[in-house]
């Protein structure tokens, strides 16, 4: 056994360190409409790592093993993984994730080099600023807002909507064609369009995933603004405070009546170990709490997961608790996110949950006193900042109510 761990040892070590460097990588789609992404894979501490890159962000990927003459890597929060075989420079293999109701499994190919798109030609127009962007959904049209960062043909950016953010977007503009993308294991992501001049872009497609795909325009617009009658969450008539019981991890039941949360500004956050705007609000709410639970501060997440297997949930969103250092309790609520009657069975005190995440604000008597249903994360810049300016005004009026 021990011959056999050194010998696995020596090959993956040996394997990564000869693979080290940038790679650009693929996401095939049957449509022809691949998603890339760039990554760079490390030694450290003779261990190969994986460093998934999507314009600031870095994704540290260091759960990578070897079943026979396989690469297995899992991404460290989502239930999503790659397995592939190596060969000189290139990667050929799958990328796997499990969702609510089915696995995607999208082939998966990497080559040694760090661009994520080819350049035909230098940028005719420059993009940056502020967009109003609509994405066409059948019948319907959603509207949101486009915000672009170009520099030659770099291009990184987001699109922000009433429900949260598509993270952080990268690409470049090449001649008068703009191409985007983003992999963070749970977000799969690739926006093309026309750009026609500085004020309009045309002929856009969004990709997501194996074979989601819409279509989207937009329009230059310095006052862009996103609309969020849609998401909108109440107390419903009558009702001025929570009341919910649920398991924690851990198996423990956890009130928000209890004495721990007495006399306490509490924030209910509803999340799920699935959801990638989660995961930017968890890294942030963790920080805080952990700096500010001894003013009198409590958190709570309340987790509506993929399917209703308690040991599936917990496994998923023990890797969300761990990556985040997250100290506050997280509650499974063992509740789907698919199902219809979630928000009666969960918080009947509430009008309809519609986005995930969103969050409640509770003062010290135990009253509702915001709903938060629109998060704007890290990827979103000068929007996040502020969204940190006004939660953090929030709280701190609230501690200082008698």
């Amino acid at each position: 056994m021990r011959l056999l761990l050194l010998l696995f040892t020596f090959f993956i070590t040996a394997t990564g360190i000869a693979q080290q460097g940038k790679w650009s990588a693929q996401l095939h789609r049957e449509d022809g409409n691949n998603i890339a992404f760039t990554f760079d894979w490390k030694t450290e501490k003779g261990k190969p790592i994986w460093y998934i890159k999507n314009a600031l962000e870095n994704i540290r990927v260091d759960n990578i093993g070897v079943a026979e003459d396989s690469f297995i890597v899992q991404m460290p929060v989502f239930e999503s993984q790659f397995r592939f075989t190596l060969k000189e420079n290139t990667i050929n293999g799958f990328w796997i994730k499990r969702g609510a109701l089915k696995t995607t499994v999208l082939p998966f190919s990497a080559t040694k080099n760090n661009n994520r798109f080819p350049s035909n030609g230098i940028a005719q127009t420059n993009i940056s600023g502020r967009w109003t962007v609509q994405f066409e959904e059948k019948n319907s049209v959603e509207l949101s807002v486009g915000e672009f960062i170009q520099k030659g043909n770099l291009l990184t950016g987001t699109f922000l909507t009433a429900t949260g953010d598509y993270r952080f977007l990268e690409g470049i503009v090449t001649k008068d064609s703009l191409l985007l993308s983003c992999f963070d294991g749970g977000h799969a992501y690739f926006f093309k369009a026309l750009v026609k001049n500085k004020t309009t872009i045309t002929n856009g497609v969004f990709y997501s995933g194996a074979s989601g795909k819409q279509a989207w325009t937009a329009i230059k617009d310095n006052n862009a603004k996103v609309p969020s009658e849609s998401v909108a969450m109440f107390l419903k008539p009558g009702e001025e405070s929570l009341d919910f019981s649920f398991k924690d991890l851990e198996g423990k039941q956890v009130a928000i009546n209890s004495d721990r949360f007495k006399n306490k500004v509490v924030v209910v956050q509803l999340m799920g170990s699935w959801c990638p705007n989660c995961m930017d609000e968890t890294a942030f709410l963790s920080d805080y709490y952990n700096k500010n639970k001894q003013r009198g501060v409590e958190i709570i997440a309340l987790a509506y997961e993929y399917s209703t297997d308690w040991e599936r949930s917990v496994k998923s969103l023990k890797k969300f608790q761990q990556r985040f250092n997250v100290r506050y309790p997280i509650l499974n609520t063992e509740v789907t996110v698919t199902d219809s009657l979630r928000t009666q069975k969960t918080l009947p005190q509430v009008t309809e949950i519609k986005f995930f995440p969103s969050s409640i604000i509770i003062d010290k008597k135990g009253k509702v006193r915001k709903f938060d249903t629109g998060f704007n994360g890290p990827g979103t810049g000068s929007h996040y900042r502020e969204y940190k300016k006004e939660f953090n005004a929030m709280i701190d009026t609230l501690l200082n109510e008698n």
